[in-house]
């Protein structure tokens, strides 16, 4: 999906998408402008965005029908109702970026990115000579209970890594090398404590470079592809980068320039240095950016993105890799509807948890679970810190936690860094940036790798407005705060806790059942202490069974009750799925229609622009007509007063007494 600028400056950011889009305040005419650049149907809805943004709510009389553009002009802008203006500026930039995305750096040439002096491990910031703006690095990024780490922390710039003895915080380390351009929508992964990144896409342009993090020595190094006929990698992004067979990496599908029909799996092999294309058998997936790949035992799962198109996608696909072959699943029950640049994860080889993610108009934050062994989709219920709507997202597991970076919401980055325990489902915030910052941003990658023998996350690039080339590092810890914050309950077991979220009637039962065995233990304890009068005690027994028994009559009659409203709520919720599935078609036809109608609308405009210029024309021949009839009908008056001249000269000749030969001279003269 194409990106919204993270962390948008509004109006600033408007107004300066709206000069690059051909609004400059001018007459209604600019909309030719922005046509030039853009299809029919993305020009108007741009100048209907401007309109509101700039004037509020379309007040104008309709125009005639006899004015196609006027009047489609004016059904855009109407359409809109009474949407804030802000909302307007914002979706404004939101569109200019789908179809342009790198608007933005064409247009903040003067802004120059920090240059930091890596042997002294001090920012060098580069002040822009025009404007002075400068962007200092951050050596510490993150917050601990609290309290902001300031950048000029001593202990970080003498010692590097080794001071990353605090958990949960994000650490900028001291890394050497030079530094590979800065992106998003790129490819990471770990192989021997080495960072691969390839590809990805900076001010518009895709990148098919392959870097290389050592993170024994941190530091940068570009790996020297050798050229191959038969797999040399084109330029893309939105892809996925696989570790593979201990020494391979597997780049799946992406954006390029000129993709194929179908989604290629790109290998390369690390001794070689080589890139191929994976062969494959079976019924491969369409080609598609922004999806989902996760690596389970011998197969690689595929699920959702964005085809060529633009379309969003919410498909299913294994490819086997031993057998190389391709598989297209259908799964029982609701899937996750249509979107890209959500995240991935696979819990326990068998459930595989697909978070958050976009549409082209809205951002997610639901959970969907896949059973790989039945092969059904469910969507249990979240529990604690609920995280907020999010796309361009990265994630990666550690154990039963699988963390959160990043992301944005159409408005701004995520600046929280979260984790979700895969077996209770319970979220937390790990730790939350501040600022600006490369981690609150979309399209970053963030790997899984060690460090004196303990686990940490590296994220690298991202784009927030700028695009980013840095590499930030965090060590989380595996204490119980990070678990849950809502333990009165007990755990249900790692395997069964996604089953046990979806139903909520099956919670229910449980804890019905545990009540009952808890007064169970009473009374047993009871009997125990007054061995000393049996009689009392067994006419106790009987009463507390009686009432025992009349207990979970009810209990058992209002499980039942739960039950039956369960069903209802599943079958109201089916039905609202299919209603807003004929909805959504509805709108996708009614969109259709509406662009055919726009189309057609500019092609009889062209018309009669071309029928006015024939009846101007029409309208001159006639004048020039009018003018050849009068100069004629001069003419003829002239030869008719000559001729009655000639034979006026005869008749005083004849009575002058000439001679008929020299009237007859005079005639002919």
């Amino acid at each position: 999906m194409a990106k919204v600028s993270s962390g948008l400056a509004y109006p600033e950011r408007f107004y300066a998408a709206a000069s690059y889009a051909g609004f400059d305040g001018s007459a209604d005419s600019t909309v030719g402008a922005v046509a030039s650049k853009f299809s029919n149907e993305t020009a108007l809805l741009l100048y209907a965005l401007h309109k509101q943004a700039t004037l509020g709510p379309c007040n104008m009389p309709k125009p005639k029908s006899w004015k196609p553009i006027e009047h489609s002009k004016w059904t855009s802008w109407n359409g809109l109702g009474d949407m804030p203006s802000t909302e307007a500026m914002r979706l404004f930039v939101k569109i200019l970026e789908e179809e342009d995305p790198g608007w933005y750096s064409r247009v903040s040439n003067n802004v120059v990115e920090p240059m930091v002096d890596v042997k002294m491990n001090n920012p060098e910031v580069v002040v822009a000579p025009d404007n002075g703006n400068a962007y200092p690095e951050m050596k510490t990024v993150a917050t601990v209970n609290g309290h902001f780490l300031e950048s000029q922390d001593k202990d970080v710039v003498s010692e590097g890594l080794e001071v990353v003895s605090v958990y949960d915080q994000w650490v900028s380390p001291p890394v050497s090398g030079k530094h590979p351009k800065a992106r998003y929508e790129h490819g990471a992964a770990v192989i021997e404590d080495k960072m691969y990144i390839f590809g990805g896409n900076h001010n518009g342009r895709y990148l098919n470079d392959l870097q290389v993090l050592d993170m024994r020595s941190w530091s940068w190094s570009k790996v020297e592809v050798q050229e191959r006929t038969d797999g040399m990698t084109s330029p893309c992004a939105g892809h996925s980068l696989i570790p593979w067979d201990g020494n391979k990496l597997l780049s799946v599908g992406g954006h390029s320039r000129d993709p194929s029909e179908t989604l290629q799996v790109k290998v390369f092999d690390l001794p070689t240095c080589t890139w191929s294309t994976l062969k494959t058998y079976g019924k491969p997936p369409i080609s598609r950016g922004g999806h989902s790949v996760v690596h389970v035992g011998t197969t690689l799962v595929i699920f959702g993105g964005q085809d060529a198109n633009r379309s969003l996608l919410n498909d299913l696909h294994i490819l086997d890799l031993e057998s190389m072959t391709w598989d297209e699943m259908d799964p029982v029950g609701v899937p996750p509807s249509p979107r890209s640049d959500h995240a991935a994860a696979v819990h326990a080889d068998r459930y595989l948890l697909i978070f958050g993610g976009g549409s082209h108009s809205a951002c997610f934050n639901d959970l969907h679970v896949l059973d790989l062994q039945t092969m059904e989709w469910s969507r249990p219920i979240q529990q604690g810190e609920i995280p907020s709507p999010r796309a361009g997202h990265s994630g990666v597991t550690i154990g039963e936690n699988w963390f959160i970076v990043g992301g944005g919401d159409n408005k701004s980055g995520v600046s929280e860094t979260i984790v979700l325990n895969m077996s209770t489902l319970v979220w937390s915030v790990v730790t939350t940036v501040q600022g600006r910052v490369s981690l609150a941003s979309e399209g970053a990658t963030v790997v899984l790798s060690s460090y004196s023998g303990e686990d940490i996350l590296v994220a690298f690039g991202g784009y927030n407005g700028r695009y980013n080339n840095e590499v930030n590092v965090l060590k989380p810890s595996h204490k119980t705060s990070l678990q849950t914050k809502l333990t009165e309950r007990p755990v249900p077991d790692s395997l069964s806790a996604v089953q046990n979220n979806t139903n909520a009637t099956r919670d229910l039962e449980s804890e019905l059942g545990m009540g009952q065995e808890g007064k169970t233990r009473e009374i047993v304890m009871e009997n125990t202490d007054s061995e000393r009068n049996i009689p009392k005690v067994e006419e106790m027994n009987k009463n507390l069974v009686a009432v025992l028994k009349a207990e979970k009559e009810e209990l058992e009659s209002s499980l039942a009750n739960e039950r039956m409203h369960a069903q209802q709520l599943r079958q109201e919720l089916t039905e609202a799925e299919t209603r807003n599935g004929d909805l959504y078609k509805e709108l996708q036809s009614l969109r259709g229609q509406l662009a055919a109608e726009q189309s057609r609308c500019f092609k009889l405009e062209v018309d009669v622009a071309e029928l006015r210029q024939k009846l101007q024309t029409m309208e001159t021949l006639r004048k020039e007509v009018e003018i050849l009839q009068r100069q004629k009908a001069a003419s003829e008056q002239a030869a008719l007063d000559a001729r009655q001249r000639q034979s006026s000269g005869g008749v005083w000749g004849w009575l002058a007494g000439t001679p008929p030969d020299q009237r007859a001279n005079i005639d002919e003269s």
